[in-house]
């Protein structure tokens, strides 16, 4: 495509117009006049085209194209803003402060992102965050080209590229319903733990039924049974709650998730050495970005607030 007749303002408002859904919307964050946003998009259409933007009752939706368009855009966009940065004092307090993307897990956004969220609204309120699913197949990838300023999970393997910190260690439990199971009260044995049918939380889409928890079993010649998997970790507390399965989860998902009628045991002392780290990762590009340093002072600070 020639570039001639690409202006970078364009650029801008297509990224408005795909988070805003509203011309009107678009116009106040970037500081222009509605007409002057519709001319935008109509020269948008003519380059791409494209209708990108269809106006409907929920406000105006992105076509297929415009879909296609958006990461790349919005990835240049990401880039540019870092390289435009270099070298400058970032202002946390300043009243339009730095557009921050990050990749979790749902473990962190359920444990961690609370404390990141509280700190930053408190200390940058002019700071924008995105944050995205960490996508374990492309996360390396993605850090390294700064599409996304860190990544924060558990039992992650970055390759050495990768910078990783470690921000604190984490424990397995089982849960399930008081009133359908009746094991000791404090920690199970590995005979009563295997006895139960359970539910499973599988991050990936490979249709894979087996965890960490697992791959310990198989070294001791042992295997469970697990009946259920799900996408999402936070459908286990709620699916134990009256059946008979149970779910082995992160503790401090437990203690927040887990609803009223849910007993919490310890694992068996076979199981107990399978503690693991929540680490904090970035790339190269983002190692001395000072906007990048104080987001990650940020999250360290955040994870010493997390309860144990």
């Amino acid at each position: 495509m020639n570039l001639t007749p690409i202006d970078l303002n364009l650029l801008l408002v297509f990224e408005a117009l795909y988070e805003t859904g509203s011309v009107t919307l678009a116009g106040q964050r970037l500081n222009r006049a509605q007409p002057s946003v519709s001319n935008a998009l109509g020269r948008l259409r003519h380059v791409f085209q494209d209708e990108l933007f269809v106006r409907t009752a929920e406000g105006m939706v992105p076509t297929e194209r415009a879909r296609a368009l958006i990461p790349d855009i919005m990835q240049a966009l990401e880039q540019l803003r870092r390289a435009l940065s270099q070298g400058v004092d970032f202002d946390p307090a300043a009243p339009q402060g730095r557009r921050f993307i990050l990749a979790t897990s749902d473990y962190a956004d359920m444990v961690l992102m609370p404390r990141v969220m509280a700190l930053l609204r408190r200390e940058a309120p002019g700071v924008a965050v995105r944050v995205a699913r960490l996508q374990r197949e492309s996360i390396y990838e993605h850090l390294d080209q700064s599409a996304i300023d860190l990544a924060i999970g558990g039992l992650l393997d970055p390759p050495k590229r990768i910078f990783q910190e470690r921000l604190y260690e984490e424990d397995f439990v089982c849960i399930g319903d008081s009133g359908r199971l009746s094991p000791p009260r404090e920690a199970l044995d590995l005979e009563t733990y295997l006895g139960f049918a359970h539910a499973l939380f599988v991050p990936s889409d490979n249709g894979s039924t087996r965890g960490v928890i697992d791959a310990h079993l198989a070294r001791l010649g042992r295997e469970r049974r697990v009946l259920a998997t799900f996408a999402h970790i936070a459908a286990l507390p709620h699916v134990v709650r009256g059946t008979d399965l149970v779910a082995t989860i992160a503790a401090r998902v437990a203690r927040r998730m887990a609803p009223a009628g849910t007993t919490i045991w310890a694992l068996p002392p076979e199981l107990q050495d399978t503690a693991f780290g929540i680490d904090m990762l970035y790339g190269s590009r983002s190692k001395n970005d000072p906007a990048a340093r104080w987001l990650r002072a940020l999250v360290v600070r955040a994870a010493r607030q997390v309860d144990g």
